[in-house]
């Protein structure tokens, strides 16, 4: 059975002027192993929300692939057996990230789902890609 857009829960998250990211749900921070749980949950939702079409179903397919990456391969980064194979893992995460980000704003641009349905994960992935990129530039700087 196909479900809603409306199905697709995500923490509600607020932007303010400095761009810092406050969220209501719950505490976020690099260490958050359920994160990548909860957004690969999400993201799977919302590839079953997609309607029952070819570009739907190819999208789908696309975003399944990259939206549930990060889940696999920050495991992956949980067993780097040196600091280089870390960053390579952290930075696998990120650019699977990045294309989900693509992804998800093609549904949006091409109205597969609502726009409002699309700004909560959206904005989470926006989030993911921060703090990703964030514990990259920290792991390069205890590199040297």
């Amino acid at each position: 059975m196909k479900k809603k857009a409306s199905d697709l829960e995500c923490p509600i998250i607020h932007w303010n002027a400095d761009s810092r990211v406050k969220e209501d749900a719950a505490e976020y921070g690099a260490a958050r192993r359920a994160d990548s749980t909860e957004f690969s949950a999400r993201i799977i939702r919302l590839v079953d929300a997609l309607p029952n079409t070819r570009a739907g179903n190819h999208v789908a397919g696309q975003l399944l692939r990259s939206g549930t990456s990060p889940y696999g391969n920050h495991g992956e980064v949980e067993a780097a057996e040196s600091l280089k194979d870390f960053i390579h893992k952290l930075k696998v995460c990120l650019k699977e990230l990045k294309e989900t980000r693509r992804w998800l704003r093609l549904i949006e641009k091409s109205k597969m789902l609502s726009e409002k349905s699309m700004i909560p994960i959206l904005a989470e992935t926006e989030q993911l890609i921060r703090i990703f990129f964030t514990s990259i530039l920290t792991a390069e700087q205890n590199a040297k």
